[in-house]
């Protein structure tokens, strides 16, 4: 008989469990369940159908011959034309030949072409080549800069006289060994089409557009900051657009906004064509989860100007690295990119609200695209308001269900039914609990088996990895509560609803809770809100709600929408995150993101649909089966499958710096002088992968060992990033002595002691190549006072403790450094060690040549490794 009812029609079972009208008990019928198989690849069928189709839409590429039939259209041909010969000057850092002089011209000669075109009778451009000098606190370090170049060209119309400009700004250095086409080439040629198109336009704009090509944004972010605080056209700008590229190619992500300016995102809807944006990228961005910092922050922190940050985000496998080429950047993501920033510079500089200078919008913005179809935006106040309406909606929605079923069904008080309902809510908190866990614990799992990154080239191993896991976490509570047979007076399809309805209840209360600590992200909720809670309504309205499993048809047919987006939003972070986590150092576990990204965006699109499973006969039977499919998964993912590393398309990050390295002690002498390569790990593998390679690493070993010897651990770590994390990194000593390209020299001027007695002023002259840190570290009870630099660090101890780091470079300018460090000691004896001080040179560009057995050493790598390389010194004193 058992057998002959699992071969039932699913109608029969559906007509078996309508008659729950009729307020008798009713047995707990199901589907059978091999219609599961086909109800779960229904939601992936729909995610390669809709997500992934929407997600990759790119606009034709207009050519040249094109422009004569879309006039006034942006044209990506002649921009990728401009890429190419960009792209073919090779690696552009600041400071070598390459970026400051033939980059500089480049970019001259393409805005002399443009003024030959332009409408000389409606327009006037003006171009200044700006050669700036100055610093500020980034991070962790005093970030100084001499000599830089931007080059900025102002567009104006004749007819205006508005002094309030659009700011658009792009980079057009690269990191070292990259020729940066896609970051940041490919705006900068974009920038220099939209150029065009608005000289040669038959229509006068109001306000002067400032197009800023910055030439120092990877030292990090000094040629923005030049600008901004420095140049006389800078005080009129009132809004920007800052064009970032975060790989190469795909679509470009509005992922920060304002601030206080929500006008800048209702021109944005109205204006932008290919939209693209989330403030949830916007929150994690601004988190520091990212190692990533753009313009944006140097326009709003000191020009106290609001505008957009756009980047596009797809490919960032090849982002700072030799392969991100001209022929890595699609011509259809250019055509992208160009017709949203055409379109938005030409909305911008007409924009009225660009005059009103003194007046502030309260708050930020909720800002999203739905899957690219159209934009949304509203107010954070607005926000709040519609968290907590349809959160009370939802919530008496919930309390409307239980009295109907208490209604229609027989000897079931309402009392009795919210009992249930509690226990159901109770443990669909543990169900989200576990949704969340579990992707996390195959995490730890893998990471401990030092197996992470599994899916860095084999991204669809996430699914059987992290997502599948998460679904049975988020299922399997009220699957073995419904095995117990909670209650035989109310029917499963009921108790079906009640799980539903218990994910809409922890939506609700997710959404106040993030709503309170501020956070706009809290949108998810609300749009899984509205779509449950309107078939809900439906199913209330249309008596569906107690005609057995009719009422999931319903909720089906409404999370359509919301799966959709929700994978959209989420496959949009994941394709970030994965290329991101190659680079994210070795110090955290990289899969705990996954895990959670793919946690999270289980309960968001299948919070509703997932509990389905549960209508279904053997359900256990089913989760046991996507346990067996995580298991194949596991397998897969330890074999070569899972090997994270291919050459050229995905490959393993290396920074090697073949250094030379000299300790002075109190007294003059050397007390050691070696010469290595210091490694800065890139990844949470480190050089594991190495092991069975050509490279020779014998006596490869911790920097941590030396960390209480030296300053900075004795190593020569370039960046703050590099400083922070300096204890994860690694030294392989060199018996030959590297050979340096040129001179590091730091003179000691000389000491005085200031009329306190406490106070002693030592001063130096520092010159070598164009990059160059300072690491300062008091010796004993000795600290620093006072400096020639920014003072913030020294304002603000409670957030920055020695070894303190100064970082300099310079353009053409290679003037040296002079300054000064007032030490304290309360004791006045400064005829004993008070100061410890490293200068550390980088000969970072191709323009210095390497030694022989570094270039042999490099080129032992395997070539799924790009190696990211340049000789450096260091040398310690004691003062």
């Amino acid at each position: 008989m058992e057998e002959k009812t699992d071969k039932e029609n699913p109608i029969d079972t559906v007509l078996v469990e309508s008659l729950s009208l009729s307020k008798a008990p009713v047995p707990r019928q199901r589907l059978s369940w091999y219609y599961a198989p086909s109800f779960l690849l229904f939601w992936l069928a729909l995610f390669y159908a809709i997500v992934i189709p929407l997600y990759y839409k790119l606009p034709d590429r207009l050519t040249v011959s094109d422009e004569v039939f879309y006039p006034g259209e942006f044209v990506a041909e002649r921009a990728q034309r401009q890429l190419y010969t960009y792209d073919r000057i090779g690696p552009k850092v600041t400071g070598s030949y390459a970026n400051e002089v033939t980059t500089v011209e480049f970019l001259l000669n393409e805005t002399e072409k443009i003024r030959a075109e332009m409408r000389s009778d409606l327009y006037e451009l003006e171009v200044d080549v700006q050669s700036p000098t100055g610093g500020y606190v980034f991070i962790d370090m005093v970030n100084m800069y001499q000599g830089i170049h931007n080059v900025i060209v102002k567009l104006s119309s004749k007819s205006s006289t508005s002094e309030s400009y659009l700011l658009l700004n792009s980079h057009f250095d690269s990191k070292p060994g990259s020729p940066g086409s896609g970051d940041d080439g490919t705006m900068v040629v974009v920038m220099l089409e939209v150029l065009r198109q608005m000289a040669i336009s038959s229509i006068p704009f109001e306000h002067p557009i400032v197009f800023l090509f910055n030439g120092a944004e990877e030292n990090p972010l000094q040629g923005s900051h030049g600008f901004i605080t420095q140049h006389e056209w800078a005080t009129h700008c009132k809004a920007f657009i800052n064009l970032e590229v975060g790989g190469s190619g795909g679509r470009d992500l509005l992922f920060q906004s304002g601030p206080n300016r929500p006008w800048l995102m209702k021109y944005y809807r109205l204006h932008a064509k290919h939209p693209f944006a989330t403030t949830m990228a916007e929150e994690i961005f601004q988190s520091g989860i990212l190692p990533s910092d753009s313009d944006f922050r140097i326009f709003r922190d000191f020009g106290n100007i609001a505008g957009l940050d756009i980047a596009q985000v797809d490919n960032g496998y090849v982002y700072h690295t030799a392969f991100d080429t001209f022929e890595a950047v699609p011509g259809r993501s250019i055509q992208n990119s160009g017709n949203n920033v055409l379109a938005l510079v030409r909305a911008y500089s007409n924009a009225s609200e660009l005059n009103e200078t003194g007046s502030d919008d309260d708050g930020h913005a909720v800002f999203f695209d739905f899957l690219g179809l159209f934009f949304v935006y509203y107010t954070e106040t607005t926000g709040i308001v519609l968290n907590c309406l349809i959160g009370v909606i939802s919530l008496v929605l919930v309390g409307v269900s239980l009295w109907r079923m208490s209604r229609q069904s027989e000897k079931v008080s309402l009392p009795q039914i919210s009992i249930s309902f509690l226990i159901i809510l109770g443990l669909h908190v543990v169900g989200f609990l576990l949704c969340i866990c579990l992707p996390l614990l195959m995490a730890v799992m893998f990471d401990a088996g030092n197996r992470s990154l599994t899916y860095f080239t084999s991204n669809w191993l996430v699914f059987g990895l992290y997502v599948f896991p998460a679904v049975i976490g988020l299922v399997l509570p009220l699957t073995l509560y419904y095995t117990l047979k909670p209650n035989e007076k109310l029917s499963h399809a009921y108790h079906l609803q009640l799980s539903l309805h218990a994910h809409l209840v922890v939506q609700a209360l997710l959404a106040l809770i993030l709503t309170a600590m501020g956070l706009r992200s809290q949108y998810l909720c609300l749009i899984s809100m509205i779509f449950y809670g309107g078939a809900l309504l439906i199913n209330l309205l249309s008596t569906l709600h107690d005609r057995g499993y009719y009422w999931a048809l319903i909720v089906m047919c409404l999370q359509v929408l919301p799966f959709s987006y929700f994978c959209y939003v989420f496959y949009m972070f994941l394709v970030i995150f994965i290329p991101v986590l190659g680079r994210n150092g070795y110090n955290s576990n990289p899969d705990l993101i996954v895990g959670l990204l793919c946690g999270v965006c289980v309960f968001f699109a299948l919070g509703y649909a997932a509990q389905l499973i549960n209508m279904f006969r053997w359900p256990k039977l089913i989760l046991l089966g996507l346990g067996v499919v995580t298991f194949i998964f596991c397998m897969i993912a330890v074999s070569e499958v899972g090997f994270p590393y291919r050459p050229k398309t995905n490959v393993m990050r290396a920074n090697c710096l073949h250094t030379r390295r000299f300790f002075y002690e109190f007294d003059g002498s050397v007390s050691r002088s070696d010469s290595g390569y210091y490694f800065n790990y890139q990844d949470r593998r480190a050089f594991d992968p190495l092991q069975d390679s050509a490279l020779n690493l014998t006596g490869l070993e911790p920097v941590a060992n030396s960390c209480d010897d030296y300053v900075m651990c004795g190593i020569p770590c370039f960046y703050y990033s590099w400083c922070k994390w300096r204890q994860w990194d690694g030294w392989l000593p060199r018996e030959s002595e590297v050979i340096i390209p040129g001179e590091l020299s730091l003179d000691f001027l000389g000491k005085t002691v200031l009329e306190s007695g406490t106070i002693a002023r030592y001063q130096y002259e520092l010159s070598g190549p164009p990059h160059m840190n300072v690491f300062i570290q008091p010796v004993g009870s000795a600290k620093v006072e006072d400096w020639s630099f920014v003072r913030t660090m020294l304002d603000e101890p409670e957030e920055f403790q020695p070894p303190y780091q100064i970082f300099h470079s310079y353009g053409t300018d290679n003037s040296s450094l002079k300054f000064f460090i007032d030490m304290e000691r309360l004791d006045g004896n400064f005829d004993t060690p008070t100061l410890e001080l490293a200068a550390v040179g980088h000969w970072v560009s191709y323009d210095f040549e390497r030694d022989a057995e570094a270039k042999d050493f490099v080129a032992a790598f395997p070539d799924f490794v790009h190696v990211m390389e340049w000789p450096s010194i260091f040398k310690r004193y004691i003062f």
